[in-house]
């Protein structure tokens, strides 16, 4: 089978760096360009010593003559970037885009949250947002892949299911996300330049996270219901990893038992979403340098209320890694390679 030719946009923040460091194992993909902008003429080793040993393309400038010999982009850049290279795309190009520039649906959702117009809105409806254990199975028919958000992953894929089998409340829903500093990207190093960024706990984006529209976007696919949660996110002293804590009430009947039931039939078949026993007790340390997401249901001491907790490595299932599952999918590989 010939190789796939990459071109990785946006190479050396995090994300881009654990999509090479992933990339470089596919044994289907060949990485023919790494682009970035302050980084031209530079080695990507530069940026992660252990890739010193791989041969690598030098990093160059994007432009849409690149294009011509390429059969899949993965942009890891700033948000309104990727709309711009999407519009240079042939129909033999795939596109997985791992920032938000098509994850809402609608292009006003996107001014409103992003603060920028959609620079590319007749290309949304040609984009999926693709969680793959959820909807992987439609993305073929797409030749633009969003990949979704570190915390709505980590978010989304314990309340889906219960949310299509109506096992709980969809109202008044709490949740909790702690995230490794990696996910505010590079720049959070002189954002906290004055500051102890490696000992302190600090909350952002409170009631106005940019995650919320894509959560309730995609959670009010599972229910005719109106969904009212309230998410906050918080910045921790650990590199990588995020750990979700959901608050959630019951429907009537319905038991923890019943709860851990359903999501361990939901993705019994997946590769990469464990069901942990009953009242786990789950840390980021469980999914780092996975590709996995651990899910565990505890009882509270009120009958009708559970929370669930869930985590995952952001920079690999909440980033890198999922795009490349996305990538696996889309174009029939085994699921787990590279991964």
């Amino acid at each position: 089978m010939p190789k796939l030719n990459a071109l990785v946009a946006g190479s050396t923040g995090y994300i881009g760096i654990q999509l090479i460091k992933l990339l470089v194992k596919h044994k289907y993909v060949n990485i023919k360009y790494l682009c970035g902008n302050s980084s031209v003429g530079k080695k990507i080793s530069s940026y992660e010593k252990s890739l010193s040993n791989k041969k690598l393309p030098r990093i160059i400038k994007f432009n849409k003559n690149l294009l011509k010999d390429i059969d899949v982009v993965f942009t890891a850049l700033p948000n309104g970037e990727a709309q711009d290279i999407s519009r240079y795309l042939n129909k033999n190009i795939t596109l997985i885009d791992l920032a938000a520039d098509f994850r809402l649906e609608k292009g006003s959702e996107y001014l409103k949250w992003y603060k920028q117009k959609h620079r590319a809105t007749n290309l949304i409806k040609k984009s999926l947002y693709t969680l793959p254990e959820i909807n992987g199975k439609d993305l073929k028919k797409y030749q633009i892949i969003s990949c979704p958000g570190c915390y709505p992953t980590s978010i989304l894929l314990p309340l889906i299911p219960l949310f299509k089998d109506k096992l709980v409340k969809v109202k008044n829903i709490i949740i909790d996300s702690k995230s490794g500093y990696s996910g505010a990207g590079r720049g959070i190093h002189k954002k906290y330049k004055d500051k102890n960024l490696y000992e302190s706990l600090s909350a952002y984006g409170v009631g106005f996270h940019r995650h919320n529209p894509e959560i309730n976007q995609m959670l009010k696919k599972f229910t005719k219901k109106e969904i009212n949660f309230s998410f906050t996110p918080h910045l921790t002293p650990m590199f990588r990893g995020i750990l979700s804590t959901i608050y959630i009430d019951l429907e009537k009947g319905i038991t923890q038992s019943k709860v851990i039931k359903k999501l361990s039939d939901f993705y019994k078949k997946d590769n990469f979403v464990k069901i942990m026993k009953a009242n786990s007790l789950i840390s980021t340390n469980h999914a780092i340098n996975t590709n996995n997401c651990f899910i565990s249901v505890c009882k509270t001491k009120y009958k009708n209320k559970i929370i669930i907790f869930s985590t995952i490595d952001n920079l690999i299932k909440g980033g890198a890694g999922q795009a490349i599952q996305n990538l696996n999918m889309k174009f029939s590989f085994p699921l787990k390679t590279a991964l």
